[in-house]
C-alpha cells in the first residue's frame, strides 16, 4: 500500500457510504486523539520499540490525512499542498544544504534558521513568540529559555543558577509562613521555573527527567502495593515506616 491508496481509504471513510463516526468529526473534535497519538508515538520511542513506533507514526500520520481530508471537503487546501509548502519550507532554512551558506556547527544553523523566519514573516516582536501555548509547562519553559538563551540572555555559570534558586526556595519559605496561597503558588512556580532552567543548562530535558522519577515512583510504590497483599493486609493498615521500608527495599532491588 502506497500514500495514494491511504488518502483513499480516508476519502472512503468520509464518503456518502462511509464510516458514520468519521464522518461526524471536525478539526476540534480530533484534537484530543491527535495529542493522544503524538503521546503514544513518544512512548514507543522511549521504551525504544521499533514496532510501536511504526504503528504509532501510522496513526498519527492517519489524523494528518484526516484533516486534510477535511480541508479538502472545504476547499481549503490538499495534503499536496501540506507537502509542497513544508518543502519548501525546509529547503529555505537549510542554505546551508539546499544553498550556498556555510554552517559550521549547530549555533550557525540555529542563526540561519531564525534569519529565514524572520525573512517569511514569521518572527514577530518577541522572540518568545511562536511557542505554543498548549504544550505541557515543562517543556514550554524550557523551550522560552531556549529562545532568551539563544540571543544571549542566560547564566554564565551552573553555580549562578544554583544560587538562584537557593534564593527562590528562600523566597517560597517565607511565603509558606505568610499562608497566603497566591504568593506560595507564585514562589512555586518560580521553582519550577528555576530547575526547568537548571536542566536546560547542563543538558537535561526536563520533561524526560520528571517522567523518568514518574516511573521509578510507580515501580517503588507498586513494590509496596504487592507486598502488602503477600501479606494479605491493606495500605492504609500499614505504618509509614513499613511503608518507607519497603521503599528502601525496592530502591536496593534497582541498584
Amino acid at each position: 500500500m502506497d500514500f495514494k491508496e491511504l488518502i483513499k481509504i480516508m476519502e472512503a471513510l468520509r464518503g456518502k457510504k462511509g464510516c458514520p463516526w468519521d464522518k461526524e468529526q471536525t478539526r476540534e473534535s480530533l484534537k484530543p486523539f491527535i495529542i493522544e497519538e503524538a503521546y503514544e508515538l513518544i512512548e514507543a520511542v522511549d521504551k525504544g520499540n521499533p514496532e510501536k513506533i511504526k504503528e504509532e507514526l501510522g496513526d498519527l500520520l492517519f489524523h494528518i490525512v484526516f484533516q486534510c481530508q477535511i480541508a479538502k471537503e472545504k476547499d481549503e487546501f490538499e495534503i499536496s499542498d501540506v507537502i509542497e509548502g513544508i518543502g519548501k519550507k525546509m529547503i529555505a532554512r537549510h542554505p546551508h544544504v539546499f544553498g550556498k551558506a556555510d554552517s559550521k556547527n549547530t549555533d550557525e544553523v540555529f542563526v540561519h534558521w531564525e534569519e529565514q523566519k524572520r525573512h517569511e514573516g514569521k518572527l514577530q516582536e518577541s522572540i518568545l513568540e511562536g511557542v505554543p501555548e498548549t504544550l505541557p509547562s515543562l517543556l514550554r519553559a524550557h523551550r522560552l529559555q531556549d529562545r532568551a538563551a539563544g540571543v544571549g540572555f542566560d547564566w554564565g555559570r551552573v553555580e549562578d543558577v544554583l544560587k538562584k534558586l537557593d534564593e527562590e526556595l528562600k523566597e517560597f519559605k517565607k511565603a509558606l509562613e505568610t499562608k497566603r496561597q497566591d504568593e506560595i503558588e507564585d514562589e512555586l512556580g518560580d521553582i519550577f521555573f528555576m530547575l526547568v532552567n537548571i536542566s536546560r543548562f547542563i543538558g537535561v530535558n526536563p520533561e524526560d527527567a520528571l517522567k523518568k522519577t514518574i516511573s521509578k515512583f510507580i515501580s517503588r510504590f507498586r513494590y509496596i502495593e504487592m507486598n502488602a497483599a503477600d501479606q494479605g493486609r491493606k495500605l492504609s493498615d500499614m505504618a509509614l515506616k513499613e511503608m518507607d521500608a519497603l521503599w528502601e527495599e525496592a530502591k536496593d532491588k534497582k541498584k
